[in-house]
């Protein structure tokens, strides 16, 4: 099981390289719900909803376009959820979920789900832990017992713990000791925040990975793995009533947990501008830019994404054409915007800054740059090349039904709304220059500044 991201990269990816009694007080269908595409393209999404009586949402999407479908099992749990002793518990349970549950040997799930024609992963983030099969649409009712089986019916034996423990252990030190990226974005949130979950990786820490006991995990899913914790998103070739009897026949029965109001410190307002530099084993020195912005459910996220887009996306973007082709003094230069259930970060990250060239060089033209979007007012050209690029981007990403899967799932884990990444287009659509201006005013202030530098040891 490996790492990647959402926002900066922090995402925790699972096994590859990445990894009848339904209660219909609430049914809900978003019906010929369009998007009309720069080039013209028109996607329809039918979204049905219903809520199950143990309290599992359930979200279909119906598309005969392939005989295939994506099974996806949405967790509200992540490293938000954690403390400090157990940091890590949410990505090394992703990975017990695969050592075996009641009818299931271990790792006989995916080696089910291969013979069977599909693939199956896992990913664990800040906010959510999510398992998804994508397979034949006859195997439905196949999918739906094997995630039912582990939500239920899971192993868990301190042989588990100790062998998964160790793979755990090894990833955190490939993706995080072992990587200069890992290692940034690892010292970033753990300097940027100093009292919220956010502070500290979704690898977790090394020494609360040794110390997460069988009594721990045991704990951790009576609390986190249960229905009314849980959402179902079926999609692509299935029958909407015969996909409610199939998700009732597997999981109906299962009791939901009670479930403790979770306790998560607020991030106080940054009062001053933060600093941190590490001495690593790297030739060139690395620099990341930091500024706190609010959860992704707000209205100044899209705006965020724009500001973006306008700075790195593309050749003719202003950083890059200043950092990477003018100037040639890095690598490459890009943005992220953290799209959390709680206030996030928007990060610009240099890599790579070249000899005659320094962090403070980059961080002074990064500086200059947010500046004057401040002071000037973007060229509507300028704006409409971002929103183009941003629709363009949401376009793309909605062309598998797995991928719309995904869409959905860190859209309702963020925001609540499982089609908001949708009604986002409209907001770039009506984001005006004085949107920029505003919000570039709002954030980039030096008080709310995290800046972290690699830079090369002995040097």
């Amino acid at each position: 099981m490996t790492s990647g991201a959402h926002g900066f990269f922090r995402v925790s990816y699972g096994n590859m390289q990445l990894r009848s009694s339904i209660f219909c007080l609430l049914s809900i269908s978003w019906l010929l719900l369009y998007l009309q595409a720069a080039a013209a393209t028109q996607i329809e999404l039918d979204l049905k909803e219903h809520r199950l009586r143990n309290g599992l949402l359930l979200l279909m999407h119906e598309d005969h376009s392939a005989p295939i479908i994506s099974f996806q099992v949405w967790y509200r749990v992540g490293s938000i959820n954690e403390r400090p002793g157990i940091t890590g518990i949410s990505h090394l349970f992703e990975h017990m979920m695969f050592k075996g549950s009641k009818n299931v040997e271990p790792e006989e799930h995916s080696r089910i789900i291969r013979v069977n024609g599909g693939s199956d992963n896992a990913f664990t983030t800040e906010d959510c832990t999510a398992y998804f099969e994508n397979l034949p649409s006859s195997k439905l009712a196949l999918a739906a017992e094997l995630e039912a089986d582990r939500m239920a019916y899971l192993r868990l034996t301190a042989e588990t713990l100790a062998s998964e423990r160790e793979v755990v252990k090894e990833e955190r030190r490939l993706r995080i000791d072992n990587s200069l990226f890992g290692t940034l974005a690892e010292t970033l949130y753990a300097t940027a925040f100093t009292e919220h979950s956010y502070r500290w990786p979704v690898n977790g820490w090394m020494a609360d990975l040794d110390a997460i006991s069988l009594e721990d995990c045991k704990a951790f899913y009576r609390t986190h793995y249960a229905p009314n914790n849980a959402t179902i998103l079926i999609l692509g070739d299935i029958d909407p009533q015969n996909a409610l009897s199939t998700v009732e026949k597997y999981f109906g029965h299962l009791p939901p947990a009670e479930q403790p109001e979770a306790i998560i410190p607020a991030e106080p307002p940054q009062g001053e501008e933060r600093q941190k530099d590490l001495y690593v084993d790297t030739q060139f020195p690395w620099l990341a830019v930091a500024y706190h912005t609010p959860e992704a459910a707000h209205d100044d996220i899209p705006v965020l994404e724009l500001l973006g887009n306008i700075l790195t996306e593309g050749h003719s973007s202003r950083l890059y054409r200043k950092i990477v082709y003018e100037d040639q003094a890095a690598l490459s230069v890009f943005t992220s915007v953290d799209n959390n259930k709680d206030p996030g970060l928007f990060v610009i990250t240099v890599q790579n800054i070249k000899q005659g060239h320094t962090p403070d060089e980059m961080a002074s033209v990064i500086n200059e740059s947010l500046e004057q979007l401040k002071n000037e007012t973007v060229a509507e050209r300028e704006l409409n090349k971002a929103r183009n690029q941003m629709e363009t981007d949401l376009i793309f990403n909605l062309q598998t039904n797995f991928v719309r899967g995904l869409q959905m799932g860190f859209s309702i884990t963020g925001s609540g709304d499982p089609l908001g990444f949708i009604k986002d287009l409209e907001k770039y659509r009506t984001t005006a220059a004085d949107d920029i201006q505003r919000v570039a005013k709002k954030y980039f202030t030096p008080e709310n500044r995290t800046v972290v530098r690699l830079l090369p040891k002995g040097k």
